[in-house]
């Protein structure tokens, strides 16, 4: 990683080479990207426990929550792990997203009852954003919880593509509580137990093999006081700081499409491929893989911005279609080789994977909508 880094910052890429060099990883363990598997989950809890132990956990989370690393450490150590083909924390949803968001919305009660167990992998969380009618279109969302009258709701509706549900201990839930409120108010951010009475999780087998998604149906599931993240009813801010968060982070999927590049260019050299097309071609996409890092490090570092600044629907779109190009890439360099051969497994999964990335997190047709309304003022 070519900053210029301050003494502290080069202390810290030094003391964490030097523990990768002498960490034993966990048997089993694999960069499974944002969201593990069911069967990644032990490897990946023995990891999250190392990352603790050593002081790595929590890198992103403010202290004294976390560690309060610089945005240059954090890059410094996504780009470490990424090299040596390793995830950066057992669960991004648990990390990145549900953690900030208890820290920023949570109560001292929810902080100290969350947070730690968050930290060291023990409890593992999911999103309960998107449904069948109202993916992309978050504000349309049809869950509903009706109070009880005695300070008290109860949640019904249906949740879609909801990551690691199946295996998780809460859920960020957003249900409205006011059906005569508009789109955007009368929505209510719970903190949800997945264990409660009424909620029924149904996995989802994906085209590349994995069930790392489920459908999420909720019966009259109880909710309560406690388990309102932030305000009654201002659940929308909520969900904005959760969409900005995840659209943030998903500029550090710069660092894996770069290591992915150099590998395609390795292999077309060694099947004599490499040509004047291929290198044109590949070279297009490093510079862009370089422009998205790089963006992502100016955001990183910007005190700025917020979680919810329009500029962050640049990194989602841009990452979410490079993905796919990047893949795209690789089974031409493969041929046959990429349906067939034991060579092309990971890439079969990667190119399966990628087409979900345009979806996943807001439609690339929503970034676009965000950066022309808000960004170039252009009419709705």
């Amino acid at each position: 990683m070519d900053l210029s880094l301050t003494a502290d910052e080069e202390h810290f890429r030094k003391r964490l080479e030097d523990w990768l060099a002498v960490v034993e990883i966990p048997e089993g363990l694999r960069d499974y990207g944002s969201t593990p598997t069911a069967d990644d989950i032990d490897a990946g809890r023995a990891w999250q426990q190392l990352l603790v132990e050593a002081g790595w956990a929590a890198l992103s989370w403010p202290a004294p929550h976390g560690v309060g690393a610089t945005p240059s450490e954090q890059a410094l150590f996504a780009e470490a792990l990424a090299r040596r083909g390793l995830p950066r924390q057992l669960s991004f949803v648990s990390m990145e997203l549900a953690g900030p968001i208890i820290i920023a919305f949570g109560s001292p009660s929810q902080q100290a009852a969350h947070l730690e167990p968050i930290r060291r992998g023990a409890a593992l969380w999911c999103q309960l954003f998107s449904e069948p009618g109202a993916g992309s279109d978050l504000a349309g969302l049809s869950t509903r919880a009706d109070a009880t009258g005695s300070g008290s709701w109860r949640v019904t509706g249906q949740k879609v593509w909801t990551s690691g549900a199946h295996y998780s201990h809460h859920g960020l839930l957003l249900a409205r509580t006011d059906r005569a409120a508009g789109r955007h108010r009368g929505i209510t951010c719970f903190a949800l137990p997945m264990d409660r009475p009424g909620v029924t999780v149904r996995p989802i087998q994906q085209m590349d093999g994995e069930s790392k998604f489920n459908e999420v149906f909720l019966d009259e599931v109880e909710v309560g006081e406690a388990d309102v993240l932030g305000e009654v009813g201002g659940g929308w801010q909520v969900a904005l700081s959760v969409l900005g968060r995840e659209r943030r982070m998903l500029g550090a999927v710069a660092i894996g499409l770069g290591a992915g590049l150099t590998e395609i260019r390795e292999v077309a050299e060694e099947r004599g491929s490499a040509d004047g097309v291929f290198r044109a071609r590949w070279a297009d996409l490093w510079g862009r893989v370089q422009m998205l890092r790089w963006t992502w490090f100016r955001l990183l570092s910007d005190d700025r911005g917020s979680a919810t600044d329009p500029r962050m629907s640049v990194l989602k779109l841009t990452s979410s279609q490079l993905q796919q190009q990047v893949a795209a890439l690789a089974t031409d360099v493969l041929g046959p080789a990429f349906v067939t051969g034991r060579d092309g497994e990971a890439w079969r999964h990667r190119f399966l994977a990628s087409h979900g990335a345009t979806i996943a997190g807001g439609t690339s047709e929503i970034q676009r909508s965000i950066l022309g309304e808000r960004v170039l003022h252009l009419p709705r």
